[in-house]
């Protein structure tokens, strides 16, 4: 099906019922942009998207009135049915290499572009894989890792490779601090990220010119920030691989390396440890199974715990003998400020897409969305700046 606007809604949220996805309508019931659009909520059950929609509040505290769309990742015709009534589709819905295929595959056939939360590393090199080509064909955008992953990380890198000169080789290191906890559905994802193997980093763009993301296989003590870092084991240096080949202004030889960084030894071994037997445990059905019934689906932090959350990524770029520092931050990473990213990103396409630096195919939030989102999201309240 070619790609159109005439269609009912503007944006569609599937997943509304769940934890994430209840925060991104909360968020959107508030937004100016989103009270000048058509938008619904969908998922399977009838019985939460109606309790849900009847509870909705716009930003004055006024009852807000928001369709509902009943669809299930299981069944092929409702997802049609859906993607057809809508130009932007939002998913929440994971682990998305379980549930997440025939949602993508559902809106290249009727033109919807689509985005989502995942940080699953098999997800997002499958897509890309098998439907970069009928998503250019079709006209419409495929965007994953629009949340904590990866926008923090591949924004991060653009807002820095812009303090740079153009045709410098330059080399970014990050490094990361936060401090949130996991929903359900998040923690799902995780231990089947960590089932799955490991993070790869996909092929090498056909076309990119010198792209590098590797980075040291264990944690080490880095003297001159007086911390102990840790290489972390997600999908974010693949996202801003992929970034640099696509956008391809990052200069002629372009090299990443991402950390979680801690003052305290005692501290950077207790996460490396954990990983490692979080890994462990994955492997093996029984105890996979435990892993996953320690956080319910559709569970998540409190409003309490949340606003205690936070993220603050530092930046470094260094090229020619030149250094420049910059930093991304925000509060809680996992959900109050992934429901921002994610529903900041469908506004974009919704409200912005003509001005977007790439129009079709599998692509990522620095390459698609650009500046477009970086100012959405400093606009909502996430810092970007740079130190030095």
């Amino acid at each position: 099906m070619a790609r159109t606007t005439k269609r009912p809604y503007d944006i569609v949220v599937f997943g509304a019922t769940g934890f994430t996805g209840r925060l991104v309508v909360d968020y959107l019931c508030g937004h100016a942009d989103a009270a000048s659009l058509s938008w619904a909520i969908a998922g399977r059950s009838a019985e939460k998207l109606s309790a849900i929609a009847s509870d909705l509040r716009d930003g004055q505290g006024e009852p807000l009135s928001v369709d509902t769309v009943i669809a299930d990742s299981g069944d092929w015709d409702s997802l049609e049915a859906m993607t057809q009534k809508t130009r932007v589709l939002l998913s929440t819905v994971g682990p998305y290499v379980q549930y997440g295929e025939p949602l993508v595959e559902a809106c290249v056939a009727t033109g919807t572009d689509y985005l989502d939360i995942t940080g699953e590393p098999a997800f997002v090199h499958g897509i890309r894989e098998q439907f970069d080509e009928s998503a250019k064909d079709a006209g419409v955008l495929l965007v994953s890792c629009c949340g904590f992953d990866s926008i923090p990380a591949d924004l991060g890198v653009l807002y820095t490779r812009q303090q740079v000169p153009d045709e410098a080789s330059v080399t970014i290191r990050s490094y990361v601090k936060a401090k949130g906890q996991p929903s359900g559905g998040t923690w799902a994802s995780l231990i089947t990220i960590l089932a799955d193997g490991a993070v790869r980093s996909g092929p090498r763009p056909t076309g990119a010119r010198s792209v590098r993301a590797r980075q040291k296989s264990r944690f080490h003590r880095h003297e001159e920030r007086g911390s102990w870092v840790i290489p972390m084991p997600v999908i974010d240096p693949s996202i801003v691989r992929r970034s640099a080949a696509l956008r391809g202004d990052y200069g002629p030889d372009f090299h990443y390396e991402q950390y979680y960084e801690t003052e305290s030894l005692l501290t950077a071994g207790g996460l490396a440890a954990g990983v490692a037997g979080l890994f462990l445990l994955s492997q093996f059905e029984p105890t996979r199974q435990l892993l996953l019934n320690q956080r319910p689906s559709g569970s998540g932090p409190s409003v309490e715990e949340r606003e205690k959350g936070f993220f603050r990524v530092e930046f470094v770029a260094e090229w020619d003998g030149e250094r420049v520092v910059t930093q991304v931050r925000g509060g809680d990473p996992g959900y109050t400020e992934t429901a921002k990213m994610v529903a900041e990103s469908a506004l974009a396409l919704a409200c912005q897409r003509d001005q977007l630096p790439l129009k079709r195919g599998v692509a990522t939030p620095a390459s698609a969305l650009g500046d477009v989102l970086r100012e959405r999201l400093e606009n909502a309240g996430i810092v970007f700046e740079v130190l030095t």
